[in-house]
């Protein structure tokens, strides 16, 4: 079972606006002539776990890697607790999974998080106990020894999440976490995810499986680039009259798709084109992001 040990360490001075973790305002990304992200606006507010839904290629990806500073954006603003996207500041305030794992496989697990750890922790601090800490949060403390080539998708995918919660980010932006996970692992990572929000923590989470979305304190569902309804599981329900996250996104799609009149809030960026592939590698603004690579 899962655990939560918290040990935050030394942080600057507290922002303008502690109650709001990211703030995203008319943010276009293109890629070539296209554009794959539609003037979005979004906010997040401090110590929720937010889900961001919808179907592969709808520009999930593409808002978190711009959330966390790695993306080449073409318009708006997107500020983390109350900074620029990719701050060298926000080092060691964000914690990143990106959808793919990101391990050395060459190290074992408990080095691949002593590497992390080693370039964000403040000088002095305990390695060794804040790698134990991690493992133990993500239930990898017996593989803390193998090497990381030799493990399931689903323990590189923790391995890699392991390493993002190194020093106790303010918030985790995590693509797609519980992929490849049993359904008894995905509910403890579901519930540590509820335990840090408690915390304080604000996660930012990305799933196209519909079921995940009544585990979220708050849904933004995305399709074709835009944001489609931004609300909580109950009310989306309650909007479109389904039973469930899947039959409500439908309905909403259906409800675009036919010009229907929508309740208040229901329907904001209805978007065009998706989220064609990979990003580009962004010319700089990088250097402020906690992000391991293989």
């Amino acid at each position: 079972m899962m655990k939560n040990r918290r040990g935050r360490h030394e942080r600057g001075a507290p922002h303008a606006d502690d109650a709001v973790a990211i703030a995203v305002r008319g943010l276009v990304v293109r890629r070539g002539p296209r554009e794959v992200l539609h003037g979005i606006d979004l906010v997040v507010p401090t110590g929720q776990v937010v889900g961001l839904l919808g179907p592969s290629g709808g520009g999930k990806s593409t808002l978190m890697r711009s959330i966390v500073g790695v993306q080449v954006t073409h318009g708006g603003e997107v500020l983390v607790l109350g900074r620029p996207a990719g701050s060298p500041e926000l080092r060691r305030e964000v914690g990143y999974t990106t959808q793919s794992p990101s391990v050395y496989d060459d190290l074992s697990v408990q080095d691949n998080v002593a590497y992390i750890a080693r370039l964000v922790l403040p000088r002095g601090a305990d390695v060794d106990a804040e790698v134990a800490r991690v493992l133990d949060l993500v239930d990898l403390t017996s593989h803390a020894r193998d090497h990381a080539r030799n493990l399931s998708g689903g323990q590189r995918g923790r391995a890699s999440l392991a390493c993002s919660l190194v020093g106790s980010p303010r918030l985790l932006v995590l693509d797609e976490p519980t992929v490849g996970l049993d359904p008894v692992l995905r509910r403890s990572l579901w519930d540590l995810f509820h335990r840090l929000a408690a915390d304080g923590t604000t996660l930012l989470v990305s799933s196209h499986v519909m079921d995940e979305a009544a585990r979220c304190d708050r849904l933004v569902l995305v399709r074709d680039g835009g944001i489609l309804a931004d609300s909580t599981y109950a009310d989306l329900l309650r909007d479109t009259g389904a039973t469930d996250a899947e039959q409500a996104f439908l309905a909403l799609i259906d409800r675009v798709d036919g010009a229907a009149p929508a309740p208040d809030g229901a329907i904001a960026h209805p978007g065009d084109p998706g989220d064609p592939g990979p990003a580009p590698t962004p010319s700089g603004g990088g250097d402020g992001i906690r992000q391991e690579t293989s």
